[in-house]
C-alpha cells in the first residue's frame, strides 16, 4: 500500500478498505500498546458507507505488520475501540482514524473481587493470561500467599491486578504478537543483559540521530529498609536491600553518584522474608532509572525497526551519556514518506 506497513484485518490485508493514510503505534513500558490507522473517506450515493463497514467497527481485530531487511515484525495486534473522523464538505479530504489497542486491554473490561490463596504471584499472572489465549512468558516468583496467612485479594480489572503484581515484583507486563499471530504474554523484569539491538549516533558520521534530549535527576532512594514481624511466630521478617539487583547500564550507578543517605522504608503485609525482599528490590528498581532521554530517528536511519523492551546503544553523547540504554518507549509513525520511531530511553548508570 506504499507505506511500509500492512494493516490485517483478521489474517487479510485491508486492500479493499483502500489501504491506510498512516498508521501510528504507541508501545510504552507500564502500559497497552495503542494503535491509529488512518484511512481516506468518500462519499457514495451521498452516503459515507466506510464508517459502517464492521471490519473496523467495534471489537473487530486489527493487527499492524512491518517488513524491515526481509523480517516481519508485528507492531500490534488488538481490538478496535474507537473511530474519531473529520469531514470536509464534498468529501475530498475527509478521514476517519480506527484506534486500537493490543489485547492486554481485553483484561480490563471487567472489575473482579477473587482470592487467590496457596500460589505465588507468577502463579496467579499465568493462570490469568491463559484466559485470554495468550502464551505466558512468566518469570518465577518465589513467595508463596497461604490461605492460613495473607492471601492475594484481587479487587480490580485482570490487567490491574497483574500490574500491581508487577510493579511490587520489580516486573514488567506487556503484550507481544510474532509474524505468525501468535500472542505473548510477559511478566518479568527488564531485560537488561545482552547485547543492544540496534545502535544509535549522534556528533559523529552517518548520524542517526538529530537531536537528543538528556536529563538525569538523584534525588531518588539507593537502599531500602524493609522490616516486619510474622504475626504467627512474632520473629523478625528482614527485607533490607541495599542495592538495586538489577544490571547497571553504565560504569557508575545511583549508589554511588548520589552523595549522602538516601533510604526508603517499605511497610507491607508479608508472611516471610523472600516476599518483603522483592518488594524492596521493586521501588529501587523503579527509583534506579534516574536518566532519561528522547530522540526521534528512522527506520531508513538505522536500518532496523527499534521495539520497546529492547537495547539500544547510543554513541557520541560524551562519555558520560553515551552506552547502553534500555527503551522503554516507541512511537512508530508509518506514512507514504518514511518509518519515523520517537525514542523513550532510561538507565540506571552512567559512564562506561
Amino acid at each position: 500500500m506504499g507505506i511500509g506497513a500492512v494493516v490485517l484485518l483478521g489474517e487479510t490485508p485491508d486492500d479493499e478498505l483502500g489501504g491506510a493514510a498512516s498508521i501510528e503505534v504507541y508501545e510504552c513500558m507500564g502500559q497497552s500498546t495503542t494503535y491509529r490507522i488512518r484511512y481516506a473517506l468518500d462519499i457514495t450515493d451521498g452516503d459515507l458507507p466506510f464508517l459502517k463497514d464492521g471490519r473496523i467497527g467495534p471489537g473487530s481485530t486489527l493487527a499492524v505488520a512491518v517488513s524491515v531487511g526481509g523480517q516481519v515484525s508485528c507492531l500490534v495486534k488488538g481490538p478496535v475501540f474507537a473511530q474519531q473522523l473529520h469531514l470536509a464538505h464534498g468529501g475530498a479530504g475527509s478521514w476517519v482514524d480506527v484506534m486500537g489497542a493490543d489485547t492486554s486491554l481485553a483484561m480490563d473490561r471487567e472489575d473482579k473481587a477473587s482470592v487467590w490463596s496457596d500460589v505465588t504471584d507468577s502463579d496467579a499472572v499465568s493462570t490469568i493470561v491463559g484466559q485470554y489465549a495468550l502464551t505466558p512468558d512468566v518469570e518465577s516468583t518465589t513467595p508463596m500467599h497461604p490461605e492460613t496467612k495473607h492471601t492475594l485479594v484481587q479487587r480490580e480489572t485482570d490487567l490491574a491486578f497483574v500490574r500491581r503484581l508487577a510493579r511490587r515484583n520489580g516486573f514488567l507486563f506487556w503484550v507481544t504478537c510474532d509474524e505468525n499471530g501468535v500472542e505473548t504474554a510477559h511478566f518479568k523484569r527488564a531485560p537488561l543483559d545482552g547485547e543492544p539491538a540496534v545502535e544509535l549516533k549522534i556528533n559523529l558520521d552517518q548520524p542517526s540521530v538529530d537531536a537528543l534530549e538528556i536529563a538525569w535527576d538523584v534525588e531518588r532512594p539507593t537502599a531500602a529498609n524493609a522490616e516486619q514481624v510474622d504475626l504467627n511466630t512474632k520473629s523478625a521478617i528482614d527485607g533490607n536491600v541495599p542495592s538495586s539487583p538489577l544490571t547497571l547500564l553504565g560504569g557508575t550507578g545511583l549508589g554511588e553518584i548520589a552523595s549522602g543517605i538516601r533510604t526508603l522504608h517499605l511497610a507491607a503485609p508479608v508472611d516471610d522474608a523472600g516476599d518483603l525482599t522483592a518488594r524492596g528490590e521493586a521501588a529501587l528498581i523503579e527509583a534506579g532509572f534516574f536518566v532519561r532521554a528522547t530522540c526521534t530517528t528512522s527506520v531508513s536511519a538505522v536500518g532496523k525497526m527499534i521495539r520497546a523492551h529492547t537495547l539500544v546503544k547510543l554513541r557520541g553523547a560524551g562519555s558520560r551519556h553515551s552506552g547502553t540504554y534500555f527503551c522503554a518507549g516507541v512511537k512508530h509513525s508509518i506514512d507514504s514518506l518514511a518509518h519515523r520511531m520517537d525514542l523513550e530511553l532510561i538507565r540506571n548508570g552512567w559512564g562506561g
